[in-house]
């Protein structure tokens, strides 16, 4: 432990207490990452073995998905002991020399932390179930049933079904806005939130850098129990929950999403502040009401530091007019907040296969559009072999672990395609993955896209981030500034990003045909190092199909 915290404290590391302002994350899936003792199984070793990977891609940090203990029913998300490492993904020994490491390579470490909801076994739910008179009886949230036996309200699972769950302990209902083994903790509760903010000192004391906040806007719920309202189904939409989930058919004013998470959140600031240079980003799910929950969270430098929004990851293609209307949205609801932009994570289907197919380029349109999304305001996360252009893994159903795929196969098949093992070797048995069976297949097809074969390949993806977070860390003004909005048409999004005396002009071309953009007949001067040829005249630029353009007005 001392050994993290000393790396910690390194000064180098603590000069910038911004810096996860316009910080690129890279997102490790731990199970799927580096297996190092052959169980088919990533885990922290592993993950230490290619820390210089991700150093050398450019990122400025690792945001970790969940280690903890579990029994796994939902691959972590369902945390059994908050304060250890499960042994399946190593021992907190492991944790702290994967923290050294990183900040020895200037890296920041920020870690998953699960706090609406624990596992069924967790030790605190085992008492709170016990009685109803129990020291930790009000630690969730219970309810009775309804005369007629049925649950309290009409509240929905993400996974399907009821959110409620009969206990015949207590014979009460408790609430689970996940899998039915992932009860929900009762944040009215001044007690629940002391033990969260002790596990919360836990991690900090041993030298992370930061948190990413999962479903942060469930912590809260209506104590009042209404039932949610109906929603028409012209505002329905797949952000949150996919099309084929009830879900989505009601409007979820009472069960998330409540204005009393705001004390919490400024507790939760509180102690972040004591401990310099830490962050955190919080992950909203609202389909409703995303942007005002995240102007709310982020607002005042008094909660969270930066929101992760679905804006982008939802099925929805990305094109220029979505882009500047989210940017433009954000920046007139959450003037002084920050967001955290992504195209992909462990929970959505891979940005190759939801936007890039049928594109007469794929690779040339996966370039231009991740330079766009590291070109906005804002952080990025990039989900582990994104940068290799990965596309969706088809599984068979024997071979699905995830339990929402389970359910609602085959119209929706889960979150499976999305996790399957990273690909470091196209010659090696799984990738180079492991020498034993993976917990999710290697798809066959990824082998050809594994990091030896595009590593030094001027033309491949790999290579393009590396160069594009060069270019980006040269520019300050990419990562920090301000964002203003130019005028342009089709397919192409044009902005300048300002910050101090620094002002870059971005311009994007979606589109498979060439296409220009008029930039007000001044004298443009190209930026080098990018990799993209769009050319410039006098007030105006041209772009290829997928190009783009860099420079400064004069």
């Amino acid at each position: 432990m001392q050994s993290a915290l000393k790396a910690s404290s390194n000064p180098d590391l603590a000069i910038d207490r911004d810096w996860w302002r316009g910080a690129v994350i890279y997102q490790i899936y731990p199970r799927s990452y580096q297996d190092s003792n052959g169980d088919g199984i990533g885990d922290l070793k592993g993950i230490i073995g290619r820390l210089p990977y991700i150093a050398a891609l450019g990122a400025d940090a690792i945001w970790i998905s969940p280690f903890f203990k579990s029994p796994m029913k939902d691959f972590g998300y369902d945390v059994s002991d908050y304060c250890d490492v499960d042994p399946m993904f190593g021992t907190l020994a492991d944790f702290d020399a994967l923290t050294a490491e990183a900040h020895r390579l200037g890296l920041k470490v920020m870690i998953d932390e699960v706090l609406s909801h624990t596992a069924d076994i967790h030790p605190w739910f085992k008492e709170s179930r016990s009685s109803r008179s129990n020291p930790k009886a009000d630690w969730y949230v219970w309810a009775d049933a309804r005369p007629d036996g049925t649950p309290p309200n009409n509240w929905l699972s993400i996974f399907g079904g009821s959110a409620w769950q009969w206990d015949t302990s207590r014979q009460q209902y408790y609430l689970h806005n996940f899998l039915a083994e992932q009860p929900d903790l009762n944040f009215h509760n001044r007690e629940v939130q002391d033990a969260l903010l002790d596990v919360t000192r836990f991690w900090l004391e041993r030298g992370v850098d930061g948190f990413r906040l999962d479903t942060i806007n469930f912590y809260f719920h209506s104590q009042g129990l209404e039932n949610n309202p109906p929603l028409p189904p012209e505002e329905r939409n797949d952000q949150t929950a996919p099309a084929v989930n009830p879900y989505n058919y009601q409007d979820h004013l009472y069960d998330k999403s409540r204005p009393e998470n705001l004390g919490f959140l400024e507790r939760f600031r509180a102690l972040l502040d004591e401990y310099p240079a830490t962050a955190a980003v919080g992950e909203v799910g609202d389909s409703q009401r995303g942007l005002e929950v995240v102007a709310a969270y982020t607002a005042g430098g008094k909660r969270v530091h930066m929101c992760y929004s679905f804006d982008f990851l939802a099925p929805e293609k990305i094109s220029a007019a979505k882009v500047r209307s989210v940017l433009e949205a954000f920046g007139k609801v959450a003037s002084d907040g920050w967001s955290c932009w992504a195209f992909s994570n462990h929970d959505v289907m891979r940005p190759a296969s939801r936007w890039a197919t049928g594109e007469a380029d794929p690779v040339a349109y996966l370039k231009v559009i991740s330079a766009l999304l590291m070109s906005l305001r804002g952080s990025v996360c990039i989900y582990q072999g994104e940068e290799l252009g990965l596309g969706e893994a088809e599984l068979r159903f024997e071979d699905l672990q995830d339990p929402y795929g389970i359910r609602f196969w085959p119209e929706f098949k889960g979150r499976d395609g999305c996790r399957t093992p990273m690909v470091w070797d196209g010659g090696a048995k799984n990738g180079g993955f492991s020498q034993a069976k993976p917990w999710l297949p290697v798809p066959a097809k990824h082998l050809a896209q594994a990091v030896n074969v595009q590593h030094g390949d001027q033309a491949s993806l790999l290579e393009h981030y590396r160069r594009f977070l060069t270019f980006r860390r040269a520019h300050p003004a990419l990562a920090k500034g301000d964002i203003t909005f130019i005028e342009s048409e089709g397919d192409t999004v044009a902005f300048t990003r300002r910050a101090g005396n620094e002002q870059v002009v971005c311009v994007f071309n979606l589109g498979a045909k060439p296409a220009k953009v008029d930039l007000g007949g001044r004298s443009l001067q190209p930026l080098p190092g990018h990799g993209f040829s769009g050319q410039a005249s006098t007030g105006s630029v041209e772009l290829g199909g997928y190009g783009a353009w860099f420079g400064r007005i004069d």
